[in-house]
């Protein structure tokens, strides 16, 4: 099954609104802005060259973030470690479609653009 594309609409949605709402700039390196790639049967969002979030095939929404903030994530019971091949990811989560309220869902993604952004400096 493809992305959900439903949820994919919602991110283009939000990446607008930031967009035309100044959130995303070149200022700050997203030049580009953002780039859509399918992607581990998903679809990702690229902001500054690095994938901050992706569209997942069940509604699911998986999102670059913080390592250091991982733990603290996935205490949420809508919330866990990306796993792939067998390897979990220390700095990738999945979230559950039901936790995706339109709030929630925008909170997600400015933490995806922010951690794809500090990936860019390195």
């Amino acid at each position: 099954m493809p992305y959900d594309v439903a949820l994919a609409d919602r991110i283009r949605m939000v990446l607008a609104e930031e967009l035309l709402g100044g959130e995303l700039d070149d200022d700050e390196g997203d030049l580009g802005l953002v780039e859509e790639k399918k992607m581990f049967g998903g679809l990702g969002f690229m902001v500054a060259g690095h994938l901050a979030v992706c569209a997942g095939s069940k509604g699911d929404l998986m999102v670059r973030v913080d390592p250091a903030e991982i733990d603290a994530l996935c205490a949420d019971a809508d919330v866990e470690p990306m796993a792939m091949a067998g390897r979990t990811s220390k700095s990738w989560v999945n979230v559950a479609p039901e936790a995706l309220t339109d709030d929630a869902l925008s909170a997600w993604i400015e933490r995806g653009v922010t951690a794809a952004r500090s990936a860019s400096r390195r």
